[in-house]
């Protein structure tokens, strides 16, 4: 697998957007009820909020042979926003590379982590801040909002 990474083109939305609802309603369905997944993930995706968020942020993207296998991206403050992989492409490095990329140049990161992401975000060092539950279209998720601190550069 040749794992190529790149930033993000308006281009690249909807295709993001599949990839999320995909994403969820497979991999996030060994944690989250059916009713979960739909009030997380509705397929109904406002692409161009999602270009403007995506635009704002640092944005990148994962390909294997030009097709997309995942994305994130952070805010300036490093807030890791939203982190996918494709479900066939699940633990083969791919979320490992993005948040490398994503990770650099901040001294301290911050994310919401889902039960499912969980494992993968304390082996990589983040630590838990607080168990939370959110609503979405009212129905209560529970995720953890997390942090990681970069060691300081001598």
């Amino acid at each position: 697998m040749s794992l190529t990474l790149r930033p993000y083109r308006r281009g690249d939305c909807a295709a993001m957007a599949k990839l999320f609802y995909d994403t969820v309603h497979s991999v996030n369905a060994r944690d989250y009820s059916p009713l979960q997944l739909d009030a997380w993930a509705t397929g109904q995706v406002d692409l161009e909020a999602w270009h403007r968020s995506f635009s704002e942020h640092a944005t990148w993207i994962a390909e294997v042979d030009g097709q997309i296998v995942g994305f994130g991206d952070a805010d300036e403050t490093g807030y890791l926003d939203r982190l996918y992989v494709h479900k066939d492409f699940q633990r083969r490095g791919v979320a490992t590379a993005l948040c490398d990329r994503l990770e650099q140049g901040h001294a301290r990161m911050t994310t919401h982590a889902s039960i499912t992401a969980l494992p993968f975000f304390l082996r990589r060092g983040y630590a838990v801040v607080r168990e939370q539950r959110v609503e979405r279209r009212g129905v209560f998720l529970t995720n953890f909002v997390m942090e990681k601190r970069q060691p300081a550069r001598a």
